[in-house]
């Protein structure tokens, strides 16, 4: 995963979830509209970088790890309602989102794992 393409997909996706995140706050979308306009944000971005040429498991890892850097407040909160270390919540984010790869691209977990981590410890505050 190149950081260039990071480059352009954290910006991307941190603004138009920021802006729903904005509506979500101000009650103007309740739990259920939430959850379905993140899921249709997260398929424009993947379908967005699937129209520039990008390979559909860079897509996804790509998609996959901006949602995991973006989450970085709130998985800092849950290890800390949960009294654990940062870094054990964030490898279970990470192995969920690599299963989730793995499940719908056909590539190893552990690989998805390794490609997920490398991007949440580039790019973690």
């Amino acid at each position: 995963m190149s950081k260039e393409l990071m480059d352009i997909v954290l910006p991307r996706l941190a603004q138009r979830l920021n802006r729903q995140l904005r509506r979500y706050r101000a009650g103007e979308m309740d739990d259920a509209q939430f959850s379905r306009k993140f899921e249709s944000l997260l398929q424009q971005q993947y379908s967005w970088l699937a129209k520039q040429g990008i390979p559909e498991v860079e897509a996804a890892v790509a998609v996959h790890g901006a949602v995991l850097v973006l989450s970085g407040p709130g998985l800092r909160a849950e290890a800390a309602e949960q009294a654990m270390p940062l870094e054990v919540i964030e490898y279970q984010a990470i192995c969920a989102a690599a299963g989730d790869i793995a499940e719908h691209y056909g590539v190893s977990e552990q690989r998805a794992t390794r490609r997920l981590a490398s991007i949440v410890a580039y790019y973690a505050e």
